[in-house]
């Protein structure tokens, strides 16, 4: 794979997954995220895993930070073909606890940071003619579920983001493709945990990170305008489209419950 992909966020989870996939595949990987001792790691397992890597520090909330992250890749590896739009967090809660403090930061990280990179990367796309924006979003990005309100509202954030881009670029060689993982097996749920104060169950399936980092390798090699890693929950966001109401009553009952301490 003679590819260069930038991706925010790849210090652990899915985009460390797809950096290692894809390194595996030859690519050169440009990373960043503000760990800089976990970057560091990722970008030497990248060379050990075959590929070329370049391991930046830089704020996704930042319009500076994600233009210097583009431009240094560009300057060392000479062009830029996928920006994958990854970096996030969340909390868990019902909207009425949710401090209005943490859907803000939320709103920044997960829908601005997806929107500057995309825009800093789109530079480099149109002056090239070509191109590829894929963002992680999440199925809850096209289905909300309980406990998961605040979260859900900024992938729903970037999938209209996604869905006015795709509009705006046919036909110019610049593709932009969305993910929707299910709940996946990464330190991403204990991370909502902390910020919320308690947990929540899962009653439906999972899946691994390196499932849904195969799933982008695809969408890369063959651009697609959706990517369900896994392919059952498709059948979600078209049941919420095709009956809204049956669809509340499945995810109140198939959805998260709180697992909060007495």
């Amino acid at each position: 794979m003679n590819t260069v992909i930038a991706i925010p966020g790849a210090s652990a989870g899915i985009g460390r997954a797809t950096a290692l996939c894809l390194a595996k595949r030859g690519a050169s990987v440009a990373i960043c995220a503000r760990r800089q001792a976990r970057l560091d790691a990722v970008a030497a397992e990248i060379v050990a895993a075959g590929g070329k890597a370049l391991a930046v520090t830089a704020d996704v909330t930042q319009p500076a930070d994600m233009e210097a992250f583009v431009r240094a890749t560009v300057e060392r590896f000479g062009t830029l073909d996928v920006m994958l739009c990854n970096a996030g967090h969340g909390v868990y809660g019902e909207v009425d606890r949710v401090d209005p403090a943490q859907m803000r930061e939320m709103m920044d990280v997960n829908f601005h940071g997806t929107f500057l990179a995309a825009q800093s990367a789109l530079r480099v796309f149109r002056a090239r003619g070509r191109g590829h924006i894929i963002m992680i979003s999440s199925i809850v990005g096209r289905r909300g579920i309980p406990f998961m309100g605040p979260y859900s509202a900024t992938k729903f954030a970037q999938v209209g983001l996604a869905e006015c881009m795709r509009a705006e670029l046919l036909g110019t060689g610049i593709h932009v493709s969305v993910v929707y993982p299910i709940s996946t097996e990464t330190e991403f749920h204990g991370v909502m945990m902390q910020r919320s104060g308690f947990a929540t169950r899962a009653k439906g399936p999972r899946q691994s990170p390196d499932v849904v980092a195969n799933a982008i390798a695809r969408a890369i090699e063959r651009p697609v305008p959706e990517v369900y890693p896994y392919k059952l929950s498709k059948g979600l966001a078209v049941l919420a489209t095709l009956a809204p109401g049956f669809c509340d009553r499945l995810t109140k009952r198939w959805g998260r419950e709180p697992i909060r301490e007495t």
